[in-house]
């Protein structure tokens, strides 16, 4: 799915939502205090990377996790800001053979979500989606093979398979690009609750150079993250 398609998906959601809850919140003319809250969260990724010219690939999975910031002006929308980690990167899919090779990005992340949200006082549905801005923080090769020089491995499939990635630095740092998640949210008490998210994360940064002349057109993050959070309300 590329950006534009989940940015419509999402929205749609998102306004059948609030049609869905809006109505009766004006009729019923209450006012709503804002409400602000921290927590954090964490869990698991499996990612991939968009390459073009494509390569081969399965998940790769990681660990994500973040300190949490929420605040709710509005009875149906707020705004979230995290500040946390997230394991990203690749692995090749070399289907028979022996070979094994993945690489893992480890960047830290800044995500700013619009936060919508329906449901009753004790459990919640909600949608998040906004920009989120990345730095790569470190990298790690697992391989066993030599991956400088692949073709030299036993039982390694050369055939039509692009292989210049797998030794190639990484030229870009910094990432940006589009999040967006569902969830649900249930209250312990009127502070405390605990919340369950998919969320996915399409990078629009290359990490590899991406001229007329490089081996690579496009090389972008793409991840799917599933948490488990804990928030308080501090007012």
């Amino acid at each position: 799915m590329n950006p534009f398609s989940f940015i419509i998906y999402l929205r749609s959601i998102a306004i059948v939502a609030a049609i869905l809850v809006l109505t009766p919140a004006i009729n019923a003319q209450t006012h709503y205090k804002p409400h602000l809250s921290v927590g954090f969260k964490g869990g698991m990724t499996m990612s991939e990377m968009s390459f073009s010219p494509s390569v081969k690939q399965s998940f790769n999975n990681g660990t994500t996790g973040a300190v949490t910031f929420r605040y709710t002006e509005e009875k149906l929308f707020g705004l979230i800001a995290e500040i946390g980690w997230a394991q990203r990167g690749w692995k090749e899919k070399f289907e028979d053979s022996p070979c094994q090779y993945s690489r893992s990005l480890t960047y830290l992340k800044l995500p700013l979500l619009t936060h919508i949200y329906f449901g009753s006082p004790r459990f919640k549905c909600f949608v998040n989606l906004g920009p989120e801005f990345d730095f790569m923080i470190s990298e790690n090769i697992s391989s066993n093979f030599d991956y400088r020089d692949p073709l030299k491995a036993e039982g390694f499939p050369s055939e039509a398979r692009m292989t210049q990635q797998m030794a190639m630095d990484i030229k870009n740092k910094f990432d940006y690009g589009i999040t967006g998640g569902v969830g649900i949210e249930f209250y312990l008490t009127p502070r405390n609750s605990v919340t369950l998210e998919g969320r996915y994360y399409f990078g629009l940064g290359n990490i590899f150079p991406a001229a007329k002349a490089d081996t690579f057109s496009a090389s972008r993050n793409t991840s799917i993250e599933i948490t488990l959070g804990y928030n308080f309300r501090l007012k």
